[in-house]
């Protein structure tokens, strides 16, 4: 079980890390918000009220993710899910957070609009890169649940 929670963890942080830095490069290069949403905490009611430095911001975000890859490794050991259904869950599972997440950017002026179609893309393609990558090292040769 420890191994488990290890795994987890250290999956968590590797995915989340790959996830901001690929949503920094694309708010770099195009302009689009869409790092500055996977940090916002505006949303929250007491964190709203402070100012976080980005490196604390992007802490909260690997603790989220950490817990995400700890959830979905005990999920699989509890049902046994074979590679597919790593795969294709864990895609789902990761696109349906960004779709519950992105209508938070409503909740700040620090991040896109709503309706900025540019935004949707890139804050879902990366949760389905995100996901993609969460199963490959949950599935990856030798691992036992």
């Amino acid at each position: 079980m420890r191994r488990l929670w290890a795994k987890g963890v250290f999956t968590g942080l590797l995915s989340g890390i790959f996830l901001g830095l690929f949503l920094k490069m694309i708010e770099l290069f195009s302009g689009v918000k869409v790092y500055t949403l996977l940090l916002n905490v505006d949303y929250f009611p007491i964190l709203k009220n402070y100012h976080f430095p980005e490196l604390i911001e992007f802490v909260f975000h690997l603790i989220i993710s950490a817990v995400l890859a700890v959830s979905l490794l005990l999920i699989i050991r509890k049902y046994r899910w074979n590679r597919s259904q790593i795969i294709v869950r864990t895609l789902l599972i990761t696109f349906s957070i960004g779709v519950l997440l992105y209508p938070t950017t409503a909740l700040s002026d620090r991040t896109p609009e709503l309706t900025s179609v540019s935004a949707i893309v890139f804050w879902l393609l990366g949760h389905l890169l995100y996901g993609l990558l969460l199963s490959a090292f949950f599935i990856k040769k030798g691992n036992t649940y």
